[in-house]
């Protein structure tokens, strides 16, 4: 195979620029392996995140010609290899160094999620279809991609308004449970924004685990929110109630 050129974002949080490479290709090399060669033979001081190199602990995100992948999971031989790879780091963070973003936002409003509450004397049996539901949101390797390419983080800047698609996949695997007691509606609607998602998928088609994020964890959940606030039947009950109670 030919080699290819590289284009690497090349800074920190005041700024930088791409720098090039030349990077020798073999079969079966994906967007990592470049990067450990870049550190090996041109760039030691290339900053790069990485641990498992198997697609499973989401730490090696980046943007390969402008989209949100794993390195670790993208071919070299799915990439067109006669103009330049631009390998950046993603948009929607702070850059700390070259290809290293801040994430910490993330664990941030991870924090502010309420955690599994049982039902109090329930029985602990489930059916194997609510099983099934909510292992689905389980596969979340928090690469944060999701995050990255959601046009109310990427575009809008709205980080303290609202949660992002990783935290409503966690949400969803939470009210989902048929165990789980506690509704995080009031969160969703006052907290983390979930009125500002207008349902474009973008955070369904990076998602490495092919969770269907949009189809069964966020509109689910925006159904449920609409049926607590804005339902009109509820909304009069819920009149009439506080109006007894306060006679």
């Amino acid at each position: 195979m030919p080699d290819a050129i590289f284009k690497i974002f090349r800074g920190d949080r005041g700024g930088g620029e791409f720098v090039e490479y030349k990077v020798p290709i073999a079969p079966g090399m994906v967007v990592l392996d470049a990067l450990h060669y870049i550190q090996a033979h041109q760039a030691p001081d290339l900053a790069v995140r990485w641990n498992c190199k198997a697609g499973k602990c989401g730490s090696c995100s980046a943007e390969v010609n402008g989209r949100p992948r794993l390195t670790c999971k993208t071919r070299m031989d799915a990439l067109p290899l006669d103009e330049p790879i631009t390998v950046q780091p993603m948009k929607s963070f702070p850059v700390i160094r070259d290809l290293v973003t801040d994430v910490s936002w993330n664990y941030r409003m991870n924090r502010k999620i309420p955690p599994f509450t049982p039902r109090p004397n329930v029985e602990w049996k489930m059916d194997q279809r609510d099983v099934d539901r909510v292992q689905e949101f389980r596969k979340c390797i928090e690469c944060f991609l999701c995050q990255n390419v959601c046009h109310v983080l990427r575009d809008h800047d709205k980080g303290e308004q609202f949660g992002g698609p990783r935290f409503f996949v966690r949400i969803a695997g939470l009210e989902m449970h048929p165990l789980d007691g506690l509704s995080r509606t009031h969160l969703l609607k006052d907290e983390l924004g979930l009125g500002l998602c207008n349902i474009t998928k973008c955070c369904t088609e990076v998602c490495p685990e092919d969770i269907h994020i949009t189809d069964n964890a966020i509109i689910p959940l925006k159904e449920r929110v609409v049926d607590e606030f804005y339902d009109p039947v509820r909304w009069f009950l819920r009149k009439v109630r506080r109006k007894a109670k306060d006679e």
